[in-house]
């Protein structure tokens, strides 16, 4: 058998959160899972999918689908940060960001985080203000940079 060399994928995936989710029936328990995951090319093209099925792998798969039917671009400047500041909220969860100078580096939490090095900013200041839930949260960060263009 020959070596094969691993293909190069277009976006770099991220999964975020996964989730057992449980639901009671007649006999018992349905047990699925849920996979939150980001995908992107860390050069202003990004998305977001969330799925579920019976098992992890077949969840990431279909998330990773759904997140390149997402995909969002933005435009970066020379510092690869963002233009001004932005404060949105989606659902209960709150996401201010604002951008940073060259050497800050990224502070920001969590969901934040990957959705932004996804995209591929490299300096920027965030908070998440309210709700913990990391789909709402990463739903905020796309609102906030999609009223960005």
């Amino acid at each position: 058998m020959r070596y094969q060399k691993p293909e190069k994928k277009e976006f770099e995936e991220k999964v975020i959160e996964i989730s057992r989710i449980s639901r009671t029936v007649k006999g018992g328990r349905r047990i699925r899972f849920r996979a939150l995951v980001v995908i992107g090319n860390r050069n202003g093209k990004a998305g977001y999918g969330v799925a579920k099925s019976a098992e992890v792998v077949n969840a990431i798969t279909k998330a990773v689908n759904q997140a390149k039917k997402k995909m969002m671009t933005i435009q970066l400047n020379k510092d690869r940060s963002i233009q001004r500041q932005i404060k949105v909220k989606y659902a209960s969860a709150q996401v201010i960001i604002k951008p940073a100078t060259i050497g800050t580096s990224l502070v920001a939490g969590g969901p934040v985080r990957s959705v932004v090095e996804a995209f591929g900013i490299k300096n920027l200041i965030s908070k998440n203000i309210g709700s913990a839930n990391k789909v709402n949260i990463v739903k905020a960060v796309f609102l906030a940079l999609k009223k960005l263009n």
